[in-house]
């Protein structure tokens, strides 16, 4: 609409005029107005916009993908009268992202501010070097400069590969991709704790311009999908691999199962097929994750023992808890901790090792409480019920442990105990009265 009005020499808001509007443009938080804000149109709307441009509405279907949606409010419209309503981008027809002004300008002659809808997989302008950002983000950036980093241009071009495979047996490519990319989000989180790991910090190094040291946390939000991309992609090429699988089946004992061993044949080929050949056991023990749940999925399937088909027992099915944050989401999150002073440092930087030794040596003493205790489940009545309870007791001490060495390293971090007593959904007065209680046991 913007560019039918410059063809005018109006303004955009007085070709905006002509529709009544059902509701107000989109914006952020900050006020500012959301570069992938969308509009919807009533029946009388888009004939109106065809045209003040000239083209017929069947081109424009093809042109725009939000141009058939139908809204509820501009449904109920009985009056006939051009009508519109203003959505996101996101709520309308899928991730949007911004063009490439440079390929924008080559075909319209003008450089200027586009928004396209765009998978992540197909984020990269090979023209001109740039992986295109998200849209829907409160940030500045359009796009980043890759052309020193040739191997993002070259995922890009794998994944049709990949995508065609998965097609082959019988898998929504979507859905193999937001699988990997879960999977390699949480890696890209843990990273931090990887001594070994060099070459996610030269790419995003690359991204910032050189250096992403000023502001760490806020390029490692803005840069993470980009810099992850080629992992992404042989993640997603590995997954769909049956000789992969077939490791998945035989680590977990094929017909006599056991638990997944840290040093699992699959594992270590997945770290070696994304280029980190030490990254198999770490990846092995972290439980609780989708790429573990992707391998039960997969042991249920070869043992015939999953429920009635559905998303729990669709191994490419990602749940909700596993499904990564999205840059605007943590450029929220983000400047909310900037605002609350000692909340934005770094975890390892201001909590001491041995502490979070302690709260990890805790925690996995809890996991494997409890994991003996699934096999108690025999007996008598009595003796079952004595160790039950029993061993619950001792891992709800364990957690209640682990829960107030965290809450000490938090306040010693700098977090006010207003916020963590939130946390802790408990009064602040009661949370300072335990943690003064306890400042002999845990170095408080």
């Amino acid at each position: 609409m913007g560019r039918v009005a410059s063809r005018y020499g109006l303004e955009a808001q007085a070709v905006r005029a002509a529709w009544q509007w059902r509701n107000q443009q989109p914006r952020h938080s900050g006020g500012g107005a959301r570069a992938d804000a969308e509009v919807l149109f009533n029946t009388a709307g888009r004939t109106l916009l065809a045209q003040l441009c000239g083209v017929q509405e069947d081109v424009l279907a093809r042109a725009l993908p939000s141009w058939g949606q139908q809204d509820g409010e501009l449904l109920a419209d009985k009056g006939g009268m051009p009508a519109a309503a203003w959505r996101t981008g996101g709520a309308v027809a899928g991730p949007v992202a911004f063009g490439c002004r440079l390929c924008t300008a080559r075909r319209t002659g003008s450089a200027v501010q586009v928004v396209r809808y765009v998978a992540r997989w197909d984020r990269v302008c090979v023209r001109h070097g740039r992986w295109l950002l998200d849209a829907d983000a409160d940030q500045p950036l359009e796009h980043f400069d890759v052309r020193d980093l040739p191997e993002l241009a070259a995922a890009q071009r794998s994944w049709a590969g990949v995508a065609r495979r998965a097609v082959r047996a019988g898998a929504d490519p979507a859905r193999v991709f937001a699988l990997a990319h879960a999977v390699v989000s949480r890696w890209w989180e843990q990273a931090l704790e990887w001594d070994r790991e060099t070459i996610w910090p030269r790419r995003l190094h690359r991204v910032a311009g050189g250096d992403a040291g000023g502001d760490l946390q806020r390029w490692r939000v803005v840069g993470r999908d980009a810099v992850v991309f080629p992992e992404v992609v042989a993640v997603a090429g590995a997954l769909l691999d049956p000789v992969m699988a077939e490791l998945v089946w035989l680590d977990s004992g094929a017909g006599q199962p056991r638990p997944l061993p840290a040093d699992g044949s699959f594992c270590r080929r997945l770290g070696e097929r994304a280029g980190r050949a030490w990254l198999g056991p770490l990846a092995a023990t972290d439980h609780g994750g989708p790429l573990i749940a992707w391998m039960g999925g997969v042991i249920r399937r070869r043992r015939g023992v999953g429920g009635p088909p559905g998303y729990a027992d669709d191994p490419w099915w990602v749940r909700q808890e596993h499904q990564p944050a999205t840059m605007a989401g943590r450029l929220r999150v983000l400047g909310k901790e900037k605002r609350t002073p000692g909340s934005g440092t770094m975890w390892r930087a201001v909590v001491p090792a041995e502490q979070r030794m302690l709260i990890t040596s805790t925690l996995d003493s809890v996991q494997e409480q409890l994991l003996q205790l699934r096999g108690v489940q025999s007996g008598p009545t009595a003796e079952v019920a004595r160790r039950l309870l029993r061993g619950l007791g001792h891992s709800a001490g364990l957690i209640e442990a682990a829960w107030k060495r965290t809450v000490v390293a938090a306040v010693n971090g700098g977090v006010p105990l207003e916020e963590v007593a939130r946390w802790a959904d408990m009064p602040v007065e009661t949370l300072r009265n335990v943690l003064t209680a306890g400042e002999g046991e845990d170095g408080g």
